[in-house]
């Protein structure tokens, strides 16, 4: 079984937004939902440790990124059959890892170990961390905090020429609708109050950007 020790070693040192510290809360939260949903605790633990270890955004850019899902998958079975681990269950953590991205609908969750998974990750992208990693990445990728989504976003989720993805833009298009995205019933009561802070909090960022607080 991979441990926190080692896993630490596949991440970037500076990463604020997959760095270490996400994958030390994804694997606390894997580990509360697998005891309360009766799931697999050595594969979701395997899985957490290893989901974002190839493909960060600090060091593979943003092609790294939509694709880190696939390498990391990749880089979790050469991992696992060096310790040992039967074909059976390494597919097991490989799809947990490869079902686990927002973004890509190709492969979703289908054994409980995966929404496990998939929940725990989400979970970290709303409430206090959430709204903090999201302005993180928009510091890390040149984009601002705030801009005025376009009629055309709010319609469609399709930005105009030259429209910024702003944090805002990612509460709009992503954030908001994660808490009815989340498979498990206990993933769904934490991500109640963690929706409600980070809608206020974007609600309030609209409303001082505009000069209406």
């Amino acid at each position: 079984m991979p441990n926190i020790e080692t896993a630490r070693s596949w991440y970037p040192e500076i990463d604020p937004v997959h760095g270490f510290d996400h994958i030390l809360r994804v694997y606390r939260m894997v580990e509360k939902l697998a005891l309360i949903e009766g799931a697999d605790l050595e594969i979701v633990r395997a899985a957490a440790l290893l989901h974002d270890a190839q493909g960060s955004q600090t060091e593979g850019g943003e092609e790294g990124r939509q694709n880190h899902h696939h390498a990391s998958s990749e880089f979790a079975q050469q991992i696992l059959q060096a310790e040992g681990w039967s074909p059976d269950r390494i597919a097991a953590v490989q799809h947990c890892i490869r079902a686990h991205r927002f973004r890509d609908n190709t492969e979703s969750p289908q054994t409980l170990e995966a929404k496990i998974l998939f929940d725990a990750d989400k979970l970290d992208v709303i409430g206090a961390v959430g709204v903090a990693r999201t302005v993180a990445f928009d510091v890390v990728v040149n984009q601002p905090i705030y801009a005025e989504p376009s009629p055309r976003f709010m319609e469609t989720g399709e930005k105009e020429p030259g429209e910024p993805h702003s944090s805002y833009h990612e509460y709009l298009f992503k954030l908001s609708k994660i808490k009815d995205r989340l498979y498990t019933f206990t993933a769904r009561e934490i991500a109640e109050e963690r929706h409600q802070f980070m809608a206020e909090y974007f609600d309030r960022l609209a409303a001082e950007e505009k000069g209406e607080k």
